[in-house]
């Protein structure tokens, strides 16, 4: 087998092994649902304020781009905004058909276009992407301690989530494994580092350290942090005001939208293409324990209550309208800058 065939079909299972998983797991969800219901459910759904949820998305989209700009600045570097607009809407177009890829095509198209080394800019990336899961740790902090009595639970319901954690953070293998993989590097660079293999990836580490480092030299750390903050609020605006479009969802108020919102940041975590499947069940068991509790509805009820919203949202923002502007970023970056290719 050549080399070539090797990387298409390596490529190809790194597509269609998380795809794959995602239609598992959607098939898992959907057969506990009632379709009729769930239909009827969708059909009572306002769809103009789902519209309404949209710029929201879009404007997080583009706010991150801002923040991105601030962290290559410090690299002596100033791209233009519009590209930098373009490749990461390009990105999540990337990311809905090849997950976690949208970043390195974002960097790829960046160095292309603007010249600028591209370890920096994976450097930066991390940077700008190290702030998510910690922004979606404050956000799980805060519905944590709003909502105590709904995670536990979510706990109770899906044990295996707890044991599997505590399990892992218990295990004596886990942490003597961390000492070894801690020690081993260091020693294995030191002891290889004429070759040329240890050469190559210390000058690529040293990109992406650099492009790390950019955020102490940033001109505004406030203005950062400004960016932070109106990216998440971004988000979770156009996920809560999917609540307003459907019946009896409407009612479960911002608790609930601040809980179910972290559950499906989460969610987003995992390497599937739009979340498939996995961002439903986590929204779904959100809202089918507040539906439970504080509506008093039946669990049947209740799943396809928060089926309908699931699927109905996932749908519309999750998958056409990401498909929409990831597709606009990639032409878009592509006809401005036509010249320089």
């Amino acid at each position: 087998m050549n080399k070539k065939l090797k990387t298409s079909l390596l490529n190809l299972t790194k597509t269609l092994l998380p795809l794959l998983f995602g239609i598992i797991i959607l098939w898992l969800v959907i057969k506990e649902l009632d379709l009729n219901q769930v239909i009827q459910n969708l059909k009572d759904a306002n769809y103009w304020i789902i519209a309404l949820s949209l710029p929201f998305g879009l404007a997080g989209q583009i706010i991150r781009a801002l923040r991105w700009e601030l962290l290559i600045h410090p690299l002596g570097h100033t791209p233009k905004r519009s590209n930098l607009i373009y490749a990461v809407l390009g990105s999540y177009g990337v990311n809905l058909a090849f997950p976690r890829l949208g970043e390195i095509w974002r960097c790829t198209m960046i160095s292309r276009y603007e010249k600028i080394p591209f370890t920096k800019l994976v450097g930066t990336m991390i940077t700008d992407r190290i702030f998510d899961p910690v922004a979606v740790l404050l956000i799980v902090a805060a519905a944590f301690a709003l909502n105590v009595p709904y995670f536990e639970a979510f706990l109770s319901q899906h044990p295996e989530t707890y044991s599997g954690i505590y399990g892992l953070l218990t295990s004596v293998r886990f942490y003597i494994a961390v000492i070894l993989a801690a020690v081993a590097l260091p020693v294995a660079f030191r002891l290889f580092r004429h070759t040329a293999v240890i050469g190559k990836t210390r000058h690529f580490l040293s990109g992406i350290w650099e492009g790390i480092l950019s955020i102490r030299h940033l001109e505004s750390r406030m203005l950062f942090l400004v960016h932070t903050v109106l990216i998440w609020a971004c988000y979770f605006l156009y996920f809560y005001i999917c609540f307003y479009a459907f019946p009896v969802i409407r009612d479960l108020g911002f608790n609930c939208g601040l809980f179910a919102f972290a559950m499906g940041s989460i969610a987003m975590a995992f390497p599937v293409q739009g979340g498939a499947g996995v961002w439903q069940t986590f929204v779904i068991t959100s809202l089918v324990l507040f539906l439970r509790e504080n509506m008093s509805i039946d669990t049947v009820a209740a799943k396809n209550l928060a089926g309908a919203f699931a699927f109905g949202v996932w749908i519309i923002q999750s998958f056409l309208f990401t498909t929409l502007y990831g597709l606009f970023g990639i032409i878009a970056l592509s006809v401005t800058n036509r010249k320089k290719r």
